[in-house]
């Protein structure tokens, strides 16, 4: 039996199950930023960085992050993430195609071919499986094609780069942090060595 609204229409199933989808999606994307969240403060615990400034920049009390940082004994924690552009594993590579696909759409007012795609990356609406990343790549290849004179040089040869690497992924061992910490610090260093070399 569905429910009334105040209004006399029904709250159907259909109408329930879109709702609570789009609830689902919200909850989901919090916990796994909050999980980002607290893995970037081990990360950034381990660069040596402070608790009290670590605080500042994240809106924490310096308690809750001392809570944070406490979970993780030294022992335990992994070693120093390196901070380099160049490092070829799939996360890494992925969110720096992000990062780049980002600053297209930026640059682009927000017309660009791939602009829908890093909308929902940045909802929590899409994942990176590789069909998503294939897609992803096209969008970008796409506007870097058809828009490249309204684009800087380096975003072609970023994408070449980043290209290269996601068809001949590293078999190197396994590196520094999870995948979601190493493809959100990937999609920050691509978007500001972009902005400094537009400069």
């Amino acid at each position: 039996m569905y429910n009334q609204g105040v209004a006399g229409e029904e709250l159907t199933e259909e109408r329930a199950a879109r709702m609570l989808a789009g609830m689902n999606e919200v909850i989901r994307a919090g916990e796994e930023m909050r999980k980002l969240r607290a893995e970037m403060i081990q990360i950034l615990v381990g660069l040596g960085w402070t608790q009290d400034k670590i605080a500042q920049l994240t809106d924490m009390s310096q308690p809750a992050v001392s809570k944070h940082v406490a979970r993780y004994r030294s022992s335990d924690a992994p070693p120093p993430m390196r901070l380099s552009l160049d490092q070829h594993d799939i996360p890494w590579l992925e969110g720096r195609l992000w990062g780049l696909a980002e600053e297209i759409s930026e640059a682009l007012d927000g017309t660009a071919r791939c602009t829908r795609h890093v909308d929902a990356i940045a909802r929590g609406r899409k994942r990176f499986t590789p069909q998503n990343v294939d897609e992803l790549r096209r969008q970008v290849e796409e506007d870097l094609r058809l828009r490249e004179a309204e684009l800087p040089s380096g975003y072609r040869l970023a994408y070449d780069q980043i290209s290269r690497g996601l068809d001949v992924p590293s078999r190197t061992g396994a590196s520094t942090g999870s995948a979601s910490a190493r493809r959100a610090l990937a999609y920050h260093l691509q978007r500001d060595h972009l902005r400094a070399h537009e400069m």
